[in-house]
């Protein structure tokens, strides 16, 4: 038990940049009191004790603004960031390491007794503040939820579900993007992956630029093979200063 507490703990260090020590995350984190009450809570669950693992979820839910339902089922190295207005439904299981932000529901889309009604997370999920995961399928290990986004299917292990309702996107397209806005100096911290229309005019700008940058070394890879052939040296300045005008004052001679 204290082992686990331990785990808990050191979880939570780790991943929240504002947590400053171990005491603080035992007495003032209700995300970490949210976890110790429902594992409490599901013990009585699966030993029988119903009412009284339904009483202890409700004390914890008036205590932290977390709600479980005591038959969910919460792995190892779990973080509630911030906690406030999570709800967890009775069939609901979410995996080791995941970490799940305020606000986020994962919840049913039936009223069958005895059936599957709620979400299965796989290891290290992360679920974005406000999100709906709604039904009883299954997220991928290491798939994100994007902040406000409803979920209504499965999400294959590693991918980024964004929107309402949501969609997977290209994780490829999107790691190709910030390499290339990283190129240009640019960090668009706060462009979120969503259907926000500057998010889409700067990924666009982005695309452009990067579609730009590479017709350009390909104008510069043939003038190389045409230099070469023709046994001209090719200008170390222009090379230093080449950008598109200069291909075409370069193309114009």
């Amino acid at each position: 038990m204290f082992a686990r507490l331990r785990s808990d703990i050191q979880c939570i260090l780790e991943r929240d940049p504002a947590a400053r020590s171990a005491w603080e995350v035992l007495t003032c984190y209700p995300g970490l009191h949210a976890l110790v009450l429902h594992r409490l809570a599901h013990a009585c669950w699966t030993h029988g004790l119903l009412w009284l693992g339904r009483f202890i979820s409700h004390v914890s839910r008036f205590l932290t603004g977390i709600e479980i339902h005591p038959g969910a089922k919460i792995g190892e190295r779990v973080f509630f960031d911030h906690g406030m207005g999570i709800v967890i439904g009775e069939t609901a299981e979410v995996g080791d390491g995941c970490t799940i932000y305020h606000g986020v529901t994962l919840g049913g889309t039936s009223l069958y007794k005895g059936t599957k009604r709620h979400p299965t997370l796989g290891r290290d999920v992360v679920v974005g503040a406000g999100a709906k995961v709604l039904g009883g399928f299954t997220v991928g290990d290491g798939a994100k939820i994007g902040s406000n986004a409803v979920v209504t299917k499965p999400v294959p292990a590693g991918a980024t579900a964004v929107g309402n309702p949501a969609r997977i996107i290209e994780a490829e397209a999107d790691a190709r993007r910030e390499e290339a806005a990283s190129r240009m100096g640019f960090s668009a911290y706060g462009v979120t992956q969503s259907d926000d229309p500057l998010s889409q005019a700067l990924r666009g700008l982005i695309d452009h630029a990067a579609a730009q940058e590479h017709q350009i070394a390909l104008l510069w890879q043939t003038i190389e093979k045409l230099s070469a052939a023709q046994g001209l040296p090719v200008d170390a300045a222009v090379q230093e200063h080449f950008d598109a005008a200069g291909i075409s004052r370069l193309l114009g001679k």
